[in-house]
């Protein structure tokens, strides 16, 4: 017994009438005649009386709908809350917390407007953490920067990964030209708490350059070392999509491409997996709210 042969006799009986069910259905005349009498072989019963015209449930046809209308009326309304529930999320996304406060916050004002009844979850995590939950299946995606971490998973850039360095206004790194990285050495550096690729990579050049430096303060928001830095504390290099144009009332930027790498980052995704409705809208709010970049070392 299929569901499609209880829908062809239950709209039959409401009918009273095969051509009728057919039309409500979307199916052929024949192929609700058939539904219909292989339903009444499964049942060895006769459902409908055909000598009259139109055509009228038997005794046996009235005790089978009066079973069988409710049940399909709840798998209708099953289909439809299951449907409604899935258009409601959730939609859960993971960032590293360089990305979260700008470049995602962007994202999700967007989308919140557009669509206001689904249910977001934002993460924020490093790098690492967020490839193994795309991987697991924790969350449909993960804002990033670009590695070769990511060669099994589906990579889409959206934006450049450009790094700055960032200063107190009027600090005299800002009045000349940066010919070499290691003139940062010099002067007392508030960066991201590990784990930070940005951190890596500077100490990294740092180190091959033979300078030594100083960390006098490792915080986890940007937002932060933004306050301090513009109290004079130190300086800090962090990702240019940070820098809020409030931001430049106190503080200067100087772009950092020649010295260390610009990224490209964007989203991944698990290769293969059915993203739900909510989830894929907010993909193409993010292709289109995001500038899209080629030609990226």
């Amino acid at each position: 017994m299929e569901l499609r042969e209880l829908k062809s006799f239950v709209m039959a009986a409401r009918y009273n009438s095969v051509s009728k069910a057919a039309d409500e259905l979307g199916l052929g005349q024949p192929t609700v005649t058939t539904h219909i009498k292989k339903l009444e072989n499964e049942l060895s019963m006769v459902l409908f009386d055909r000598v009259t015209r139109p055509i009228k449930l038997t005794l046996w046809g009235k005790t089978i709908l009066e079973l069988v209308e409710p049940l399909l009326d709840g798998i209708e309304m099953l289909a439809v809350r299951t449907s409604e529930a899935e258009e409601r999320g959730p939609v859960t996304i993971a960032a590293t917390p360089d990305i979260i406060p700008h470049t995602l916050l962007r994202v999700v004002r967007v989308f919140n407007n557009l669509y206001p009844n689904v249910f977001l979850k934002i993460k924020s995590s490093s790098t690492v953490n967020i490839i193994n939950m795309v991987k697991t299946g924790e969350i449909d995606a993960g804002i990033i920067q670009h590695t070769d971490k990511t060669e099994d998973l589906d990579f889409e850039g959206l934006f450049l990964y450009e790094r700055v360095l960032i200063a107190p206004k009027g600090h005299e790194l800002l009045t000349r030209p940066i010919e070499s990285l290691d003139v940062i050495a010099d002067y007392p550096l508030i960066l991201m708490a590990f784990p930070s690729h940005t951190r890596e990579i500077l100490e990294t050049q740092l180190q091959k350059l033979g300078r030594k430096y100083e960390v006098i303060m490792e915080l986890d928001s940007l937002d932060m070392i933004k306050k301090y830095v513009a109290l004079g504390m130190g300086i800090s290099v962090g990702p240019k999509l940070a820098i809020e144009k409030s931001d430049l009332n106190d503080l200067g930027i100087i772009s950092l491409a020649n010295f260390l790498p610009v990224h490209q980052a964007g989203v991944i995704t698990l290769p293969g997996k059915n993203l739900s409705n909510p989830a894929e809208k907010f993909l193409k709010v993010m292709r289109d709210t995001l500038h899209v970049t080629s030609g990226i070392n």
